[in-house]
């Protein structure tokens, strides 16, 4: 089983520093062997993902024209909205599952979205539930403030100062910050497909992503030891973490951008609410001034990925690496707001 940590004591106000450093120690041996972790103790009550799910719930079972109201083919460039089940490709091939996409709410004036850069732009909220947007917002601001804390939990744990990311990855030279998106993913149980695949073996992007579930299971990452899969326990109140590509390359595979995918088999559906937190979208991604990686040949020895790629031998910036991602996903949709 994935370990559970306590990360209260990264978030207490009172810093008692010899627990934050056990917390610091016990994330970053889960990073080396899992790149997965549970967390406990994560400041996020109850009541707000209870009311979260109730109100992703409600949009999901609006007819689809309604749904289709905020569809992502209305959000051009910025790739926000809606779309329906099959529409986004894992491996080249649909996923059993439906979804919003959204993320920093930036307006017409923002440089970003003045350039047309992909991704940047405003969130496309539904009219019904009225609720949805005012709690996305919010769920987005609480998991970039926590995702920022486990950061600097990691920095202690690789033995850097503990702001080491927000000085040199989560903050680009143009003073913005971290790149971050938030998914509400739906797997309906009727979705129809030739596969019980909600979706298939991937790795995420960016840095750190933050799941929280309903009570449905499904994920499953790879084991660190063999060739099968671990099942993550479905529990509502732990987070799930894992970490994604740029971490691995800024590691050089110290840290393991671990493949995971859900199996859709629920007879009853499953709601998941992964927020990702990334570099900024300027960020050049390169080593961390770490001794351990100083004889580390990742040209010549580097881990073989589930998709064939080598992250490790990847050039450009952020920005670069998730657009080109994100386009296998929506291909139709980039091909379109491409031109």
């Amino acid at each position: 089983m994935l370990p559970l940590v306590d990360v209260a004591p990264l978030l207490a106000d009172a810093r008692d520093e010899t627990a934050v450093l056990d917390v610091a120690r016990r994330l970053d041996q889960a990073c080396r062997r899992f790149g997965f972790v549970r967390i406990a103790g994560h400041g996020i009550a109850t009541e707000r993902r209870e009311r979260l799910t109730e109100l992703a719930s409600t949009f999901f079972t609006l007819p689809v024209d309604i749904k289709a109201e905020i569809a992502m083919a209305r959000g051009g460039s910025a790739w926000r909205g809606w779309f329906p089940a099959g529409g986004e490709l894992t491996s080249g091939k649909p996923d059993g599952k439906e979804g919003i996409y959204f993320g920093e709410e930036l307006g017409p004036e923002h440089p970003g979205v003045v350039a047309g850069l992909p991704l940047h732009g405003a969130n496309l909220f539904p009219v019904e539930p009225a609720g949805l947007g005012p709690a996305v917002v919010e769920w987005m601001s609480s998991m970039t403030t926590l995702g920022l804390v486990l950061l600097r939990g990691l920095a202690l744990g690789l033995g850097l100062d503990e702001h080491w990311f927000d000085e040199h990855v989560t903050a680009a030279s143009s003073g913005s910050g971290p790149t971050t998106l938030f998914r509400i993913f739906h797997y309906p149980p009727d979705f129809g497909g030739d596969d019980d695949w909600g979706v298939r073996e991937h790795t995420d992007y960016g840095l750190l992503t933050i799941l929280a579930q309903d009570g449905t299971g499904g994920l499953e990452v790879h084991s660190p030891t063999g060739d099968s899969w671990v099942e993550v326990p479905a529990d509502p109140d732990v987070l799930v973490v894992n970490l994604g590509d740029m971490l691995e390359r800024m590691t050089k595979g110290l840290y393991r951008s671990t493949p995971h995918r859900v199996r859709n088999t629920s007879d009853i559906g499953r709601l998941s609410f992964p927020f990702f937190l990334d570099p900024s979208w300027d960020a050049t991604i390169t080593p961390m001034p770490l001794d351990a990686l100083d004889n580390v040949d990742v040209s010549s020895g580097a881990r073989e990925r589930w998709d064939g790629a080598d992250v490790h031998v990847w050039t450009g910036t952020y920005g670069d690496y998730l657009t080109a991602k994100v386009s296998r996903a929506f291909p139709e949709l980039f091909a379109r707001t491409a031109r």
